[in-house]
């Protein structure tokens, strides 16, 4: 096929161009619902964190969206307050969040319980 079988009607005489827009789209941070002393905010809660730690550490997974057997596992409570935080983009950092579990366990895992109840 020639060019005289089709003749370009229109010449083209500038190429597309490409159009990036940029949008800050980094999520407002938030803060915790209730801090980690703030147990009798929610009786239920408190009392189970109290006398049946698993059970609160199971239930926190479950409300979490994961097993309710995640607990188990060696870390996963650490697991599953960090991606808590990062998830309502709470600020806060790992090693805060090692040492409130490590020195605070029961009232850090009702914290986490009180936060998931709020956010439902």
């Amino acid at each position: 096929m020639s060019s005289q079988q089709f003749p370009l009607a229109y010449p083209v005489n500038a190429q597309p161009q490409v159009v990036q827009v940029f949008t800050n789209s980094k999520p407002l941070a938030s803060q915790w619902t209730s801090d980690v002393n703030d147990c009798f905010n929610d009786m239920g809660v408190c009392l189970c964190g109290t006398f049946c730690v698993p059970c609160l550490a199971c239930r926190v997974a479950s409300d979490y969206g994961e097993c309710c057997c995640l607990p188990i596992v060696g870390g996963a409570v650490l697991a599953l307050r960090t991606g808590l935080r990062e998830r309502h983009h709470i600020p806060g950092t790992i090693c805060n969040d090692c040492v409130c579990l490590t020195f605070c366990g029961p009232c850090t895992l009702c914290q986490m319980a009180r936060e998931l109840k709020a956010r439902k």
